[in-house]
């Protein structure tokens, strides 16, 4: 009996340590990825944004909240994207024409990658729709946000503005 419980605790440790480990935390350099554009096969790494505050935000069509960012984040984007910032929206979808049907309602000029497996997003501890990671000049975990609502965009613009001041 004592083997047994040994040997189930020792197997709970290793599976507890394996997703902690996965899920990504404050301050921790954001994992770099290759993911291709969600129009064509061309692949954006995370490290071709360095040196720029990235708003890296995880999406899917069929995301109530993703219709509320959407339009907000896009102006967030345009008011800064000659500041040093970005933003990159992985898109979750397995299907790329339902996330061509959302973009037509809801249109965006910033990258917008797709992770259909959802590998990069088990990666960064995606659980809720949308999740964003914003990312300093460094490469550094500043801000893990889960959800949307409107309101939540002024709390985005003043960390991203904070960001943006600081030197690299």
């Amino acid at each position: 009996m004592n083997r047994l419980y040994a040997n189930t605790l020792g197997i709970a440790l290793t599976l507890s340590f394996s997703v902690s480990a996965q899920a990504l935390e404050l301050e921790q350099a954001a994992p770099e990825f290759s993911l291709p554009q969600l129009s064509s096969e061309a692949m954006n790494t995370l490290s071709q944004y360095r040196g720029k505050v990235i708003y890296l935000d995880f999406w899917a069509s069929w995301c109530a909240p993703c219709r509320t960012s959407f339009p907000l984040l896009e102006k967030l984007y345009q008011e800064n994207k000659d500041k040093g910032f970005t933003l990159v929206a992985i898109n979750m979808d397995e299907e790329v024409e339902a996330a061509n049907r959302f973009l037509k309602t809801y249109p965006a000029t910033f990258d917008i990658l797709r992770d259909t497996k959802g590998q990069w997003a088990d990666i960064y501890g995606v659980e809720t729709m949308p999740t964003s990671f914003i990312i300093d000049k460094k490469g550094v975990v500043r801000q893990i946000h889960s959800g949307f609502a409107k309101d939540d965009i002024a709390d985005i613009e003043e960390i991203v503005n904070k960001l943006l001041a600081e030197s690299l």
